[in-house]
């Protein structure tokens, strides 16, 4: 199984970006996908989290009410539009699935994105 994120680069302070991370291989459902970030110096963090159904979303405190995590289950493929953005949101933004890959809940696994730069800057 293999992701591939895209949708990264540069912008200005109050710009907007739309990350995507569509996932492909040998797949029978894809239950919680994820976006965490990276930032240079810093720990890896969760950004935003989003159920199997879609309905079930979460989001850290300083992204809420700016990006909106989402999914496309005939694609497999996750969303983060992100608005607003700040210098602060700058990171190395890394997708994260868990997949199963068979009917029994022994073939789950949980894969990450290669990453993809979000630079916010004048």
């Amino acid at each position: 199984v293999q992701l591939q994120a895209s949708g990264g680069g540069l912008v200005q302070p109050g710009g907007s970006l739309r990350l995507s991370c569509a996932a492909s291989g040998s797949i029978f459902s894809i239950n919680s996908m994820a976006w965490y970030r990276q930032a240079e110096g810093r720990q890896r963090e969760l950004v935003a989290f989003i159920g199997s159904g879609g309905g079930n979303t979460n989001y850290a405190d300083s992204v809420k009410g700016r990006f909106t995590i989402s999914r496309n289950n005939d694609r497999n493929t996750v969303y983060l539009q992100m608005n607003s953005l700040k210098p602060d949101d700058t990171a190395v933004y890394y997708c994260n699935v868990e997949v199963q890959q068979t009917r029994s809940a022994w073939t789950r696994l949980n894969v990450w994105g290669q990453g993809t730069q979000v630079t916010v800057s004048s």
